[in-house]
């Protein structure tokens, strides 16, 4: 996944790391796009119009991307993979401008029960959704080992269930924008996960611009250099994943909009030109009084 993992468990069994380690190399063999041999990899060689029976976890996160593309008009969008090899951001690198289709992306997957195909060259990348769902995957597993209280972290998306030995929260800072001046934001995580997708973690300079890894679907682009991160809390880690991509695509006015209406607890944070804006959710507002 390009990225760390770590785990902080109380009372571990002895074949935890081990287990930890074989449900993550499971879900990159599923959903990686740089493993040429990944199931994502063989489903986008797949011919156009083919049908390709998926393995039962890359078929729950497309599912749950298929979904919240749905619920977003298009923001996020699991099918995006030619727009992000086009910006430098995946493996293959290939020509701009991206070739129009008829209709987004997404929309160009098809499902039938265990079995999915596309109908227009389009490519899936789960890169806005798949961290979560691996957090989710090992706290699941971590419980079937017996393990009830941990705090887990993959790439910055977290993930905390029981207690500390001193029977304190999991308590987590969510970390700042470098070189903003915001509040610090401090939750407790007892059955609840958090994920942030910022602007200052993956990106690239192309010339004097610095083009972040966030593709808009609708601008065939990366997002513009104003919304510097996200956060999302939520009880399942693969949707505060989703969700906090789908709001740095659609922005403060949008998002925020759309969070609230779903009443989530997230927080945005845009560079102006005096610093930091900072918008919360009334959710979450709620949470921190």
């Amino acid at each position: 996944m390009g990225t760390s993992w770590s785990a902080m468990l109380v009372d571990p069994p002895a074949n935890c790391q081990a287990a930890i380690e074989d449900g993550l190399a499971r879900i990159i063999d599923q959903m990686s796009n740089w493993e040429a041999d990944s199931a994502i990899s063989r489903f986008n060689r797949t011919p156009v119009g083919d049908w390709m029976t998926l393995p039962p976890d890359m078929l729950t996160v497309l599912r749950a991307g298929l979904d919240m593309a749905r619920l977003s008009n298009g923001a996020f969008d699991p099918a995006i993979g030619a727009l992000v090899d086009q910006w430098g951001f995946g493996p293959a690198a290939l020509p701009r401008p991206a070739p129009l289709i008829d209709s987004a992306p997404w929309q160009a997957i098809e499902l039938d029960g265990d079995k999915a195909r596309r109908i227009a060259h389009v490519a899936l990348d789960f890169s806005g959704i798949a961290k979560g769902f691996a957090v989710d995957a090992m706290a699941a597993g971590l419980r079937a080992l017996g393990v009830t209280n941990f705090l887990i972290e993959i790439g910055g998306e977290l993930r905390g269930d029981g207690v500390k030995p001193d029977m304190q929260p999991w308590w987590v800072d969510v970390e700042p924008p470098p070189g903003l001046a915001i509040p610090v934001l401090r939750i407790a995580l007892c059955g609840l996960s958090v994920a942030t997708s910022g602007d200052y973690r993956r990106f690239r300079m192309e010339g004097d611009a610095r083009l972040s890894h966030s593709i808009d679907p609708a601008r065939g682009a990366p997002i513009p250099q104003k919304v510097a991160s996200v956060t999302v809390l939520h009880e399942h880690a693969m949707l505060a994943d989703a969700w906090a991509t789908t709001i740095t695509v659609m922005g403060p006015a949008q998002g925020m909009a759309l969070a609230t209406r779903h009443a989530l607890p997230a927080r945005l944070v845009l560079r102006t030109d005096d610093g930091a804006q900072e918008y919360m959710t009334p959710a979450l507002a709620g949470m921190l009084e």
